[in-house]
């Protein structure tokens, strides 16, 4: 029996399975890095071990310093979690090797499927031969890795060999695998996958499907279970191959096979040898608890002859720090406040007060809906985000609810194309009018016991916020019948809640402030000085970086004097396990070049300077590739992650 168990990770999935260890009467220990040191997984755990010299982003890929602190800590078992390490061979045997309980599948099931070329090999499926023009529109792919890296889409052959060129330099660097394959690219297909749990008895479950379609560059935003839509005899092929792709490799414990659904047939694309991030839309229907499975699974226990029945439907939504009107750059800082209503499961790796750093993925929660039917679990979703409490860094909490009551997504007639089509609609500003007219009624509260009132006519007060980019000012007055604003009724100022009355219906707005940041409701202001002092104006063209990161290189061949192009990417920034691409905001000459390899940077920090042409004009608005707007005078950054 497994009395002691280490969890290999951090955030959202090590809190996740201390959860279930302490359902289960389990004691835990957590591995952390310096910059985790007060996380919300190493509070968590009964206790916590620092795993020391390595840099931030390394110190979760160290698998010797994870075992030596497994052992050191008396753990008999180390579970994975997902990303870092968790499918990982060496780590696997690292750890069987130290005496330890493994809670995942054998090394060899994980190498074999590491490799999507072999993996399509062990199931008999023929890799694409010779590219020809009849086979346009082709995918390139890394063959190792995932979350969107070494991956190009070519539609004209004359474009192949700058893909295959960049696809493999991509995937060198990312995992250590050049190897790239080409397969068909479905423009309108949808990811469907299937969730397996095998035990060391020779018994394989597939517990349905799940849809993964609505993703971002690759990454997945929005999950649902099960798969709605399909035929009866397209589930059954996908969970029949899903089985013998887990017993081609004598699979042990919880692992996912994922589809690419069109035209009705299924096409095979990899198999994930760990636990998913989504898998609590597949607990939600199932009414299981898949890491008390895998931890019963290692034990030897076996399951049942087959899963239990699925009831109602799931939906699970990620919410991340990332600011969509800067492209969508992810956002550091404290979060102050993260709840959501009764009747949705939050998974969080954050805790009210935590601070949001920059040296790991920014996503800060998974928020999942069970109801009866799909249509009654999206609009408790949608409903529960909507009202959820968020104070902090800015989120995609509006995109979220905006995909899931937008008409294609209600009637699940989505494809992994959504974004391409609807993110610009999608990421329109939509702020609330008259918040920032609360936010200064809150604050007159606030900043006065008497309301400030006087007996002789006064001019109005005046209030400046910056909301989604743009500037309001917002007038008010105190008088004998307290604070009064043109056009509405003041029912009532608080310093956390103002009541307006709009063409006679009541509105109620929630306030808090930090700092100079005021949050009203789900919209998120910046008070401004009522007038603001001059300040150092930066050259015209200047790139500065948009967060806190490491420069990890810079376009080879690049000084000062060359001439760029508009989108011509210049240098890369490393930070939250993203890489982001600085670009040449418009046509000139690079007249400065401060950025190196390996320098640390803070927000604001003066990277370059792109002059001459239209360099300081500028450009209209215009949608990047994957339809994420690029604004004006700013330049993009292109995030990368594994998020599977």
């Amino acid at each position: 029996m497994i009395e002691n168990l280490l969890v290999a990770n951090r955030g959202e999935i090590a809190c996740r399975v201390f959860r279930t260890c302490a359902a289960l009467g389990i004691r835990t220990v957590a591995v952390h890095s310096d910059a985790d040191s007060g996380a919300l997984h190493a509070r968590s755990a009964d206790r916590a071990v620092r795993l020391p010299g390595a840099a931030p982003t390394e110190t979760y890929l160290r698998g010797d310093l994870i075992v030596k602190a497994a052992l050191a800590a008396g753990a008999d078992a180390v579970h994975p979690g997902y990303g870092f390490l968790s499918e990982n061979a060496g780590f696997a045997r690292a750890v069987l090797d130290a005496g330890l309980t493994w809670i995942g599948p054998p090394p060899e099931a994980i190498e074999a499927m590491a490799s999507k070329t072999r993996a399509k090999e062990l199931l008999g499926i023929e890799p694409l031969g010779e590219v020809t023009a009849a086979d346009l529109p082709v995918l390139v792919k890394a063959a190792s890795g995932g979350g969107g890296r070494g991956m190009r889409v070519v539609r004209q052959l004359g474009e192949l060999a700058a893909a295959l060129e960049g696809a493999r330099a991509e995937a060198a660097a990312a995992f250590g695998d050049g190897e790239v394959f080409a397969e068909p690219y479905l423009e309108r297909g949808r990811h469907v996958e299937v969730q397996i749990l095998a035990d060391t008895h020779g018994t394989v479950w597939t517990l349905g499907t799940r849809d993964c379609s609505l993703q971002r560059r690759h990454q997945k935003v929005i999950e649902e279970a099960p798969a709605p839509g399909l035929p009866p005899q397209l589930q059954e092929e996908m969970a029949a191959l899903a089985i013998r792709a887990a017993r081609s490799v004598s699979y042990v414990g919880a692992g996912t096979v994922e589809f690419l659904v069109a035209d009705g047939r299924a096409h095979f694309l990899e198999m994930n040898t760990r636990l998913q991030v989504e898998h609590p839309v597949t607990e939600a229907v199932f009414g299981l608890d898949l890491v008390a499975e895998q931890i019963r699974i290692a034990e030897g226990h076996p399951l049942p002859a087959g899963p239990p029945p699925a009831h109602g439907h799931a939906v699970e939504a990620r919410l991340y720090a990332e600011d969509p009107a800067h492209a969508w750059a992810p956002q550091t800082g404290t979060l102050h406040r993260l709840a959501v209503p009764d009747g949705v499961r939050l998974d969080s790796g954050y805790g009210d007060g935590d601070r949001v750093g920059v040296h790991y993925d920014p996503m800060l929660a998974k928020v999942v809906a069970h109801a009866p039917t799909r249509a009654e679990a999206v609009r408790k979703l949608a409903g529960a985000l909507e009202r959820a409490t968020l104070h902090g860094p800015t989120t995609n909490r509006a995109l979220l609810v905006a995909s899931l009551r937008h008409l294609e997504f209600t009637a699940a007639r989505m494809d992994t194309g959504f974004y391409d089509r609807h993110l610009t609609a999608l990421t329109a500003p939509a702020h609330d009018p008259y918040a920032p007219l609360a936010a200064a009624l809150a604050d007159a509260r606030g900043a006065s016991r008497f309301g400030g009132w006087r007996n002789v006519p006064a001019q109005p007060q005046v209030k400046r916020y910056a909301m989604a980019g743009e500037e309001h000012e917002v007038r008010y007055r105190h008088t004998r019948q307290g604070l009064t604003a043109d056009g509405v009724r003041v029912v009532r100022a608080d310093a956390d809640l103002v009541v307006l009355e709009v063409d006679g219906v009541q509105r109620r707005f929630e306030v808090a402030r930090y700092g100079d940041r005021v949050h009203v409701g789900g919209t998120v202001l910046t008070a401004l000085p009522r007038f603001p002092e001059p300040g150092e104006r930066l050259a015209p063209g200047s790139l500065v970086a948009p967060m806190p990161g490491t420069v990890v290189r810079v376009a080879e061949g690049l000084a000062e004097g060359a001439a760029v192009t508009a989108g011509q990417p210049l240098l890369w920034l490393e930070a939250m396990k993203m890489e982001h691409r600085v670009t040449a905001p418009a046509d000139g000459t690079l007249t400065a070049l401060h950025a190196v390899p390996g320098q640390r940077v803070e927000p604001g920090t003066l990277l370059a300077v792109v002059s001459g042409g239209r360099a300081e004009e500028r450009p209209d608005e215009r949608a990047d590739e994957q339809g994420s707007p690029q604004l004006p005078g700013e330049q993009r950054a292109e995030r990368d992650k594994p998020a599977r």
